[in-house]
């Protein structure tokens, strides 16, 4: 089974990361890192990058079409390759997965009307204008789609796929291999439990990471 990872500059690295390192131990799975051009693709910080050995005309098919979020969505909403390879590999993959705001790739490759989906808490309205029914949940499936919702989220949309495509026994046996049973220090509050002052914080930040990945000095 194949595995493709569709990279755009500015994602955010574990929207990524979380989900690879729970199906990348799915025994028999391939994985591969797409994007416009072959090379090292930046993160939204612009210090950390992963490489991408396929482009996005080179691909036809895949097994799981998995794409991922960040402040670089924002400009990838105009990245026609990069929404033409989503409509293509939707077309004939078993399981489309988007984490966080990747969901906005999704919508706007068309993909979303009347779907089911989770997205980040700061960017429902955005997803719910593709057509979208927005349910603020960790993770949520669809017939073949599953989203997760912000950043971390990509972990528990990973371990619930992973159920689906090898069963429970081995979901939890990765599960356990990655030690992944979360006790944060600041307790586990959802983002809608939060207070809105907190929650204007973090979108401010958010809404200014598109201006700062404008002017980042990328060092690769």
């Amino acid at each position: 089974m194949r595995l493709t990872i569709l990279l755009f500059d500015g994602f955010t690295a574990l929207d990524i990361v979380g989900g690879y390192e729970v199906l990348a131990n799915v025994p028999g799975m391939e994985v591969e890192f797409a994007a416009t051009a072959e090379g090292v693709v930046a993160a939204d910080s612009g210090r950390l990058g992963m490489i991408a050995y396929r482009r996005f005309d080179q691909l036809e098919s895949t097994d799981i079409l998995y794409v991922p979020g960040g402040p670089g969505v924002a400009a990838a909403l105009e990245n026609q390759p990069l929404l033409d390879c989503i409509r293509r590999l939707d077309a004939a993959s078993q399981w489309t997965v988007s984490i966080c705001n990747g969901a906005e790739l999704l919508g706007a490759a068309g993909l979303l009307p009347g779907r089911r989906v989770t997205t980040n808490w700061f960017t429902r309205d955005k997803v719910a204008a593709y057509g979208a029914l927005v349910e603020p949940s960790r993770f949520q499936r669809d017939g073949k789609l599953i989203t997760g919702a912000g950043v971390s989220a990509s972990v528990d949309a990973a371990l619930f796929l992973t159920g689906l495509l090898a069963g429970e026994a081995t979901a939890r046996l990765i599960q356990l291999g990655i030690e992944y049973y979360p006790a944060p220090p600041f307790g586990n509050g959802t983002p809608d439990e939060q207070p809105d002052a907190a929650k204007a914080v973090i979108r401010s930040i958010e809404q200014s990471a598109a201006q700062r990945m404008a002017v980042r000095d990328i060092p690769f």
